[in-house]
């Protein structure tokens, strides 16, 4: 797989003020310190924060007994002062406890690993000619906490013949472009969807490291998820940064969502490890989610999201591309590009594991 990234010359302002209840505001700092975001920046954005409820001393000594650090406690001390006569924030019944499913035994986790690997190996063998239209919707945030600001959407007629994909940019914002993808600037671009991501995780050579995580729902169904971890000397994921022209092959791990019924992989996550201090980007994850789709009156399982999310210092970028409107391919296929609303939530959103009765 290869990834490239250019970034841009962000220098816009961030939002005036932002509004937040105390359960958004515990959300936003939690999500925060296990991100491990600078504590002078949540520092520094908390004083742009708003709340509509009050907050109390007792959630200030919570978060601080989780690790906040000195200047995100200065700015939760001044909110709490400017809150003293709001309302309370109302009380989140608790979630109930979801049931318990026992790992499987060793030997089936064995098993499911090598029918995956058979599944990945054989995966894009047994793919389609096809089109279909890609739409990704490009963000950045200069402050690096996560807060996007959405850079534009491109969308892109994606071609994929005798086991190779063509990408053609067709509108950039709904301004029509007609270029190829290769030339597309700005923000941030990967390849790989379409069977070698998969591929170099499970092929041999990657002699990647495989064990079992959890169980997980996704989309309605049961999966077994595994972990994974490829070392740097057996990696072929490459990072290009195209300002700079440099390139690194960084070790990786993540996870494999493994379908329970089919044995078909539903999600992989990657994420680059030990990424050189010298190099531009320090940061490099994506996650792939895959669906059943119809082509020809005959269901496959092809790339249904990807997200990539990178950082270049302060500055994160990040891509959430889908994959629309797939058409069997020919001289009389034809697809529209008005692709607007994205892929619902839930078709994304991992849940806990559903027992069966």
């Amino acid at each position: 797989m290869r990834l490239i990234c250019v970034f841009l010359a962000l220098a816009l302002l961030m939002p005036g003020q932002v509004k937040f209840t105390v359960n958004q505001l515990l959300g936003f700092v939690r999500s925060s310190l296990k991100l491990k975001h600078p504590d002078k920046q949540v520092g520094e954005y908390l004083r742009k924060v708003q709340l509509t409820e009050k907050l109390d001393d007792r959630t200030i000594e919570t978060l601080l007994g989780e690790g906040i650090g000195p200047k995100t406690a200065e700015s939760l001390k001044l909110l709490r002062d400017a809150t003293e006569n709001l309302a309370k924030p109302k009380v989140l019944p608790p979630k109930p406890a979801a049931p318990v499913i026992p790992p499987p035994p060793l030997a089936e986790v064995n098993r499911v690993i090598e029918k995956a690997r058979e599944y990945a190996l054989a995966y894009d063998k047994g793919l389609p000619n096809f089109i279909c239209v890609q739409v990704t919707r490009r963000f950045f945030d200069p402050a690096g906490l996560e807060l996007w600001n959405k850079l534009d959407t491109v969308t892109a007629k994606l071609s994929y013949f005798d086991h190779k994909e063509q990408k053609q940019v067709m509108f950039v914002n709904n301004k029509y472009v007609d270029m190829d993808y290769s030339k597309l600037g700005g923000g941030a671009t990967s390849t790989g969807e379409f069977g070698s991501l998969m591929r170099e995780i499970f092929e041999p050579a990657s002699e990647a490291l495989f064990g079992w995580e959890r169980w997980a729902t996704l989309r309605g169904r049961l999966h077994y998820v595994l972990n994974y971890r490829v070392l740097q000397s057996k990696s072929k994921w490459t990072i290009h940064h195209g300002t700079s022209g440099q390139e690194i092959v960084p070790a990786y791990h993540g996870l494999i969502f493994v379908d329970k019924d089919y044995l078909s992989v539903s999600r992989i996550v990657m994420e680059a490890e030990d990424i050189p201090a010298s190099f531009p980007v320090q940061m490099a994850k994506t996650q792939l989610d895959y669906d059943f789709t119809d082509i020809g009156g005959q269901a496959f399982l092809l790339p249904l999201r990807s997200e990539l999310r990178m950082r270049d210092g302060k500055v994160l970028v990040k891509n959430e591309a889908e994959f629309r409107t797939y058409r069997k391919f020919g001289s009389d296929s034809s697809i529209t590009f008005d692709v607007n609303e994205p892929i619902a939530e839930e078709k994304l959103k991992e849940t806990a594991p559903v027992v069966k009765p």
